[in-house]
């Protein structure tokens, strides 16, 4: 009786009913991706053979990530389906054919054999280490038995060699005891190598065979979940269409990213800025020379109204000692500068100033399904800059190069990490904010050894008036900075650094701030509404210089919390 192999080897176990095959798969391979903030959208275009009237195809395989909602098949119009426009026709290319229904099915499959997977048990790495361990003994058996089978073949021409001579009267016996000598001592060691691979194999069989007994007590089988698409289409005449499905897939992002190049000349300083994107994705299909679209949209971002709560307002007399006084507070407020020392956030969002933003890459890029960041380049652009050497005392004792420069990249710079690199090489990392087409940024590069800044600070507190008639209180607050230029070098040219120190802005009329000019000298250039005094000095080799400056805060008698 013949044996069907298809059959199970247990009797016991009911025969499986065969399995409609269907269709077979059509590949059709991913010719553009969108990557959104969270997730991307991928588009397959390819020929595909249609038969008159109704006619399923199964396209695949595709990763089981895809959305099912999102899923979208149509036939092009003609040979340039392929183009970024969203066309379509009434039948490719005068075939009448259209898609009835598209849906993504899934089914689970037997894993292909190979190295377990990370995330795969101690016994189950056991099982496949002992599995290539025995393929290995076995191929080292089957070497083992050919060189056995060719010395047995040459003792074999040797004994007939010894029949024929000593029939024939040509007797050799030194010559025959040698030649069996070295056949003997090339079969000798093999054998015993043979002896004791077999015994090893009949060992490695018996913990193979315990390994996976334990294995299926314990663990099930570990099936793989693969996906297809399924089409209905309809045609009017049979031929070959073009076919474009697009659908949204999770597990992708992208992140913008940027490289900052100084060039200082003396005469035309310039910074050359590199636009890139890291892409990340893990949906389990790789993305091999695609046209990549970055986009800023969130297409899962809900469009409906929050919910409004009741906010109720009450109102009450003040009592006679609020009315008496005014109670205030010394707010620190950030104030944002430019080469301070706190690093770029992780994994920021992407601001795109409330408008979707889109940037396309050059050229066709290759993204693996590994999870791991990979950098795409997308624009370049070099443009003048002014280079200031500037400090803030009191957040920071470095002076930090800053160069400010006009976007003229074409497109807006979305806030991401900037690499710096000046003549020196890479100098590290900075944070550039979210800056429009045409508008002025800066970006800085790091801080320089050859000035030191050091501040010292002094706070008093007195009382003027007579009490409970015009009491005030007056804090006076004294800064001195000294300025040091530390390198020496004889017919160096002179260099300048900004220093920008704040003084407290007032916000209620009880609370007077004034700088002290008796006290202050030299004369801040600027102080700005947000007060801000900016000096600006001019040193030579070697020179230092000091700046001080005092500032009276006064306030009332009914002002309390100061």
């Amino acid at each position: 009786m013949h044996e069907d192999p298809l059959l199970p080897e247990d009797p016991s176990l009911p025969a499986a009913a065969p399995a409609d095959p269907g269709p077979e798969l059509t590949a059709l391979p991913i010719t553009a991706v969108t990557c959104m903030e969270d997730r991307a959208q991928v588009r397959r275009v390819g020929q595909v053979e249609l038969a008159a009237g109704v006619s399923r195809l199964r396209i695949g395989p595709v990763t089981p990530l895809t959305v099912d909602r999102s899923l979208r098949a149509e036939f092009a119009a003609d040979s340039a389906a392929d183009s970024d426009s969203d066309r379509e026709g009434s039948g490719a290319d005068g075939l009448g054919a259209r898609v009835v229904d598209a849906r993504v099915v899934r089914r689970y499959a037997p894993a292909p054999p190979g190295e377990p997977g990370a995330d795969a048990s101690a016994l189950r790495r056991e099982v496949h280490a002992l599995e290539e361990e025995l393929a290995d003994a076995k191929l080292l058996g089957q070497r083992l038995e050919s060189a056995l089978a060719v010395v047995a073949q040459a003792r074999t021409d040797l004994y007939r060699d010894i029949t024929q001579g000593a029939g024939g009267g040509d007797a050799d016996p030194e010559r025959w005891a040698d030649r069996l000598d070295r056949v003997e001592s090339e079969a000798e060691p093999r054998l015993a190598e043979l002896h004791k691979l077999r015994r090893r194999l009949h060992d490695i069989e018996s913990e193979l065979r315990e390994a996976r007994l334990a294995l299926s007590m314990f663990e099930s089988t570990q099936d793989k979940l693969t996906a297809y698409l399924e089409l209905v289409v309809e045609a009017d005449t049979a031929g070959t269409a073009q076919l474009r499905v697009t659908g949204l897939v999770p597990c992708a992002l992208w992140r913008p990213a940027y490289r900052a190049t100084l060039t200082a000349s003396e005469s035309a300083p310039s910074v050359r800025l590199e636009t890139d994107a890291f892409v990340w994705q893990d949906t389990g299909e790789d993305w091999s020379g695609v046209r990549l679209t970055l986009s800023t949209a969130r297409p899962t971002l809900a469009a409906t109204p929050p919910e409004l709560g009741d906010d109720v307002l009450t109102l009450r007399d003040r009592s006679a000692e609020e009315r008496r006084t005014v109670e205030v507070d010394l707010r620190e407020e950030e104030i944002r500068s430019v080469g301070s020392a706190a690093g770029p956030a992780a994994l920021p969002g992407l601001n795109d100033g409330g408008d979707v933003r889109v940037l396309h890459a050059p050229h066709p890029v290759t993204v693996p399904s590994d999870g791991r960041p990979h950098r795409v380049h997308l624009t370049s652009f070099t443009a003048a800059c002014e280079v200031e050497h500037t400090c803030a005392p009191e957040l920071s004792p470095l002076v930090v190069t800053v160069t400010r420069l006009v976007n003229h990249a074409g497109h807006v710079l979305l806030a991401g990490p900037v690499d710096l690199v000046r003549g020196s090489g890479f100098t590290g990392r900075g944070t550039l904010e979210f800056t429009g087409a045409g508008e002025e940024f800066t970006v800085a590069f790091g801080s320089e050894d050859t000035f030191r800044v050091v501040r010292h600070t002094e706070e008093s507190r007195d009382t003027t008036g007579l009490a409970a008639i015009n009491q005030r209180t007056v804090v006076t607050r004294r800064v001195r900075l000294f300025v040091s230029r530390l390198d020496a070098t004889p017919g160096a040219p002179d260099r300048t650094i900004t220093l920008r120190e704040r003084v407290p802005v007032s916000e209620v009329s009880a609370v007077d701030v004034a700088l002290r000019p008796a006290d202050t000298a030299p004369t801040p250039d600027t102080v700005d509404a947000e007060g801000i005094a900016r000096w600006t000095l001019t040193l030579p080799p070697g020179a230092r210089d000091e700046i001080a400056f005092a500032y009276d805060i006064t306030a009332a008698s009914s002002v309390t919390g100061l």
